[in-house]
């Protein structure tokens, strides 16, 4: 099952010019688990599919709201030349297709 089957919301958005941030909202316990859990969810993972360095890859869980948030360095800055998203509101199909 991929990420993006289970997820209520999945979302990707800057998190100041130099970092993402992407939030996955799960619909219960069960399944927050199940990703939290999952081995494609590890930084280093997140890490290969968006080039970016593991030690600054952050998996920061929010179980009260069943919501996980991953937060990663931009290959590029928000709004340099090259860049195709400045908002970074297309970042998170990547992880979204990841299977679990």
């Amino acid at each position: 099952m991929r990420l993006y089957d289970l997820a209520t919301t999945i979302r990707s958005k800057n998190a100041g010019p130099f970092r993402l941030t992407i939030d996955l909202v799960l619909p219960d316990a069960t399944a927050f688990a199940r990703v939290l859990a999952a081995e494609a969810m590890r930084p280093e993972r997140i890490a290969a599919l968006y080039e970016a360095p593991a030690g600054e890859v952050r998996v920061i869980p929010f179980e009260r709201i069943l919501t996980i948030k991953v937060t990663l360095p931009r290959q590029i800055s928000s709004g340099a030349p090259g860049d195709r998203d400045v908002y970074g509101c297309g970042q998170h199909f990547p992880l979204a297709s990841l299977d679990l």
